[in-house]
């Protein structure tokens, strides 16, 4: 349809569809066409523009309310809007130097992304969203393993997006300060930036193996890492569940958009199931840049009436996840659009300054 509309409708066409969109999005109201053709700056008669808005509406990119004789845009109209006519530009300094202060002082990487997601909330008056980043997808950093007495050792794994883990690990017997320094070191050496995944299989395929057959370092690290690992096989097998983190969901009752009771109870059951949205943002993952998913384009009926502007966040080059807005489809998209973008950028700066944590572990 967007293919048709864009050969078949002269300029004009497209400069009245542009204004009718934009104008539904300041005032919320039905567009008429005398005060199309006022706005659009164009000097034609409002015969002239109804003839155009029939044109529109029959190619199903503007629609009439039975309650009023103006159009508003559908769904199909805003896609095309947002594909051809947009102007996104990005944060002048001042907006997104606001942005940065939040994310300024410590913070682990939790509280982080509830801040990133509360931030997107407030900033755009809709439900800011996040997801966290799943085992699979988590990238290992440093791990460094501490001696402790009756044949335990204390393994402390920090991963590249700064989360810090401690666990206690009963060996089967005790290792020397010197041989946990150099089972740490051949760890560090060969895991840094694999998946947890990754490292889990290929440790687990180690230790199947003949121990003598391996180095010194190698059988330590296996044995040390047994424990440490075995505990993790459940959660690797949960470990593609996903979880999402939501903010201002109550902000959306007050969209006018959105008052009619089936609307909010399809969105607000799909909020509390998360499986689609984990769906929908996993998909955004993929994505280079911002994803923006109009109506019924998410493939999800509790977001058929509702856009969702998406943009993923990344930490030394590895995306981790996805931040994003869900708004109604009559959202300022020039304006959620580089408040997305800028915020997951700033989340993924912040996330690997707390990769630093590892710092304290070792003196560096």
């Amino acid at each position: 349809m967007v293919d048709k509309l864009s050969e078949n409708l002269s300029e004009r066409a497209e400069a009245l569809l542009r204004s009718l969109v934009q104008l539904y999005i300041d005032g919320g109201s039905p567009v008429g066409s005398r005060t199309l053709a006022r706005e659009a700056g164009l000097e034609v008669s409002p015969a002239t523009v109804r003839n155009v808005m029939s044109d529109l509406e029959e190619l199903g990119y503007i629609a009439s309310p039975h309650t009023s004789s103006g159009r508003i845009p559908t769904q199909a109209g805003y896609r095309f809007f947002v594909d051809s006519m947009l102007r996104v530009e990005p944060l002048n300094n001042d907006a997104f130097g606001q942005l940065e202060h939040e994310f300024e002082g410590r913070a682990d990487p939790q509280q982080l992304l509830e801040r990133a997601t509360n931030l997107v909330s407030q900033v755009t008056s809709f439900a800011g969203i996040v997801t966290v980043p799943r085992d699979q997808d988590v990238r290992f950093r440093q791990i460094e393993f501490l001696d402790l007495s009756e044949n335990r050792v204390l393994a402390i794994l920090v991963t590249e997006d700064g989360r810090v883990q401690n666990r206690v690990i009963a060996v089967e017997r005790k290792f020397s300060p010197s041989e946990l320094v150099e089972a740490a070191n051949f760890f560090n050496h060969k895991y840094r930036g694999r998946s947890l995944a990754e490292v889990r299989h290929v440790l687990l395929t180690e230790m199947a193996r003949d121990n003598e057959q391996m180095g010194t370092a190698v059988r330590t690290a296996a044995s040390v890492a047994r424990g440490l690992f075995d505990d993790d096989e459940e959660g690797a097998e949960n470990a593609d569940v996903g979880d999402v983190v939501l903010s201002g969901e109550q902000n959306l009752l007050d969209v006018p958009d959105l008052a009619e009771l089936d609307t909010l109870r399809d969105l607000f059951t799909a909020f509390k199931a998360k499986h689609d949205l984990l769906e929908l943002l996993d998909k955004s993952l993929k994505a280079d840049g911002v994803s923006i998913y109009i109506g019924e384009e998410s493939g999800y009926k509790g977001l058929n009436n509702v856009s969702v502007v998406t943009a993923p966040y990344t930490v030394d080059g590895n995306c981790l996840g996805v931040l994003g807005v869900i708004g109604p489809t009559r959202m300022a998209y020039s304006e959620v659009i580089p408040i997305v973008d800028a915020t997951a950028r700033l989340l993924g700066s912040a996330l690997s300054l707390t990769g630093d944590s590892h710092s304290l572990l070792t003196g560096e």
